[in-house]
């Protein structure tokens, strides 16, 4: 059985929490346990965001409770419509995700038969324990940094793939190749984009969000690549254009490493297509189609790179990490 070490924090914090709210002599201690284990959250974003959302639903709840009491009375059925006035707030207020904990507050309050400042100043007290203690485990998350650079790799070793087959088969016609690399690229960027997501969420005052957008980026270029391979295939002659475009792509997919940018392949293609245009007009028809195709094929890849051309980190010490590869 493994435990994970949001669990690890979930339960330290708790007992934490309660340690606190007994010590300084409040009220329901245990119910300061129970607000952390419903606030430590997969991110700090999203603890923060869990946090002021349970506070201010349960500022509200304090207030609910103490005008139905007063006006109706403890009693079971109070609650009961005491509850089908507030949770329609707190979801227009968009705090409904402290529901629960305002919830134990009012309880609280019932149990009490009485609503005093000297109550309402113990459940305050409860709520702020309860969430700070939460936040303060939750500062620290696990570096996704390492996970991210391998996911980063996998992806650009399955495009190099790609790009390779693509080769082969421009050179030999030889179409063997069971194309399991684009199903399995799709699925790493997947989990890459999660994986960036939660890593971007845990950065509070930097704005982490290059691994996200570089992942979403290649994203993009793999639905290049699904839409040019049915292209690649429609060619059947050999055509001194199409060794041409073999020759570049198989450079481009060799250039996948650190160090390079996109740009010099854009001037590299826009070179091609005028080597292109000065070369002998095609005389049959298949000639014709070939060129057309491949015309069409270098266009494809103009898009494939001017989409890495447009991905630019936000700060130059992320852009050297992140520029792992030209396209």
């Amino acid at each position: 059985m493994k435990i994970g070490y949001r669990t690890f924090k979930t339960a330290v914090g708790a007992a934490l929490a309660i340690a606190i709210a007994q010590l300084i002599g409040l009220h329901n201690f245990a119910s300061a346990g129970i607000i952390v284990i419903l606030c430590v959250q997969v991110t700090k974003k999203r603890s923060l965001e869990t946090a002021r959302a349970r506070f201010m639903a349960c500022v509200v709840a304090i207030g609910f409770a103490a005008l139905f009491f007063t006006v109706f009375g403890y009693h079971p059925w109070t609650i009961g419509l005491l509850l089908l006035l507030f949770i329609p707030v707190t979801v227009r207020l968009k705090i409904n995700e402290g529901i629960a904990t305002s919830s134990v507050i009012i309880l609280h309050l019932y149990a009490a038969k009485e609503i005093t400042w000297g109550l309402i100043a113990n459940e305050l007290l409860l709520v702020a324990v309860g969430i700070g203690v939460a936040l303060i485990v939750n500062m620290y998350m696990p570096s996704a940094e390492k996970q991210l650079k391998e996911y980063q790799r996998i992806v650009e070793d399955l495009f190099r793939i790609i790009l390779k087959e693509i080769v082969r088969y421009l050179r030999t016609n030889e179409l063997d190749w069971d194309g399991k690399e684009l199903p399995l690229a799709a699925e790493m960027l997947e989990k890459a984009k999660k994986l960036a997501m939660r890593h971007a969420d845990n950065q509070l005052w930097r704005n982490e969000d290059e691994y996200v957008r570089y992942f979403r980026m290649r994203e993009r270029q793999l639905e290049i690549i699904e839409h040019m391979l049915p292209l690649v295939t429609s060619l059947v002659y050999t055509v001194e254009q199409r060794m041409m475009v073999a020759d570049f792509i198989d450079e481009l997919s060799d250039a996948i490493h650190p160090g390079n940018t996109a740009d010099r392949f854009l001037r590299r293609l826009a070179g091609m297509r005028e080597q292109f245009q000065a070369m002998p007009l095609p005389t049959t028809r298949e000639q014709f189609e070939e060129r057309a195709a491949l015309f069409q094929l270098v266009r494809e890849f103009e898009q494939y790179l001017l989409i890495k051309s447009e991905f630019h980190p936000g700060n130059e010490s992320n852009e050297r990490r992140l520029e792992k590869s030209v396209i």
